[in-house]
């Protein structure tokens, strides 16, 4: 392996079955991660998790917190600080529901799976200490589904703070992928008072690291990853603070990254528009390199 780069093994074949008209593409769900950054001596470092090597999908490979939009997340008019839905509906390209429940998902997800809750008490403050054993219960039954973040704010009495979020770029899974998401990244920085913990159950290693030195790894082979994890790093490393990086974040493009597979001779190929380093030549019957 030249670098870190993952792909799914059956993706030859479904390239071809979607090219020769065979498969339908699945309709994407929408999904939100969040790149989690925090001020080191050795300059800013982002949050990353080791999905576990049993997982169906990318085993092994590095990425940032994050998941599908729960639809209670649409549903339930979630407390709310920072620019308005509307503001956000036009940031992210959807409708106000929509916005809601991406930005939701962002914070959600964030604190499902590494314990860090972008909310407080107000538009002002945000929550300190979140591992107590009421805050773990708390977290549990979003996991598992039994508790609506609206409800987790409304009992705690918590804005979600939607000003900690930075929208930062949307990628969206390939037409022959069999499971699909149209996910919006972000950047926010760690609050203050607050520290990561490995409570994902989908992960079995956590870090932090710098944006550089994560991609130095990839490039030799050291840390697995989807295009989108490797294309993310690479752009926060210009970054010198998390501050910088949500300012960024205003200026930053969210026109969606989708890959394209074509027949050209006896290969499939593969690319993404605007990341020429994933293009991949595979020839019939081959899996990616």
């Amino acid at each position: 392996m030249a670098n870190g780069q993952w792909f799914p093994p059956d993706w030859p074949e479904r390239i071809r079955a979607l090219a020769d008209g065979t498969l339908t593409p699945v309709t994407p769900k929408r999904a939100a991660t969040v790149m989690l950054l925090k001020d080191t001596d050795a300059g800013p470092a982002v949050h990353m998790l080791r999905r576990r090597a049993s997982m169906a999908f990318a085993g092994g490979a590095y990425a940032y917190p994050g998941g599908g939009v729960d639809p209670r997340d649409d549903d339930h008019l979630v407390r709310w600080a920072g620019p308005t839905r509307a503001w956000w509906a036009g940031r992210l390209g959807v409708d106000e529901s929509a916005a809601q429940a991406i930005v939701c998902a962002a914070v959600r997800e964030t604190y499902e799976e590494a314990g860090v809750l972008l909310a407080g008490p107000d538009a002002d403050s945000v929550v300190g200490d979140t591992t107590g054993a009421d805050w773990e219960a708390d977290r549990a039954a979003l996991v598992a589904r039994e508790l609506s973040f609206a409800d987790f704010l409304d009992r705690r009495g918590l804005v979600l703070r939607s000003d900690l979020l930075g929208a930062w770029t949307r990628w969206i899974t390939p037409e022959f992928e069999a499971r699909r998401y149209d996910t919006w990244f972000f950047v926010a920085a760690l609050p203050e008072g607050q520290r990561t913990r490995n409570v994902s159950t989908e992960a079995d290693r956590t870090v932090w690291i710098r944006p550089e030195d994560a991609a130095a790894a990839y490039d030799k082979g050291e840390l697995l990853m989807m295009p989108p994890t490797i294309a993310t790093l690479r752009q926060l490393v210009p970054c010198g603070s998390p501050a910088e990086a949500l300012t960024a974040a205003r200026e930053r493009d969210l026109a969606p990254v989708l890959a394209q597979a074509r027949l050209v001779g006896d290969e499939v190929v593969l690319s993404w528009p605007g990341h020429d380093e994933f293009t991949q030549h595979i020839p019939n019957g081959a899996a990616p390199a």
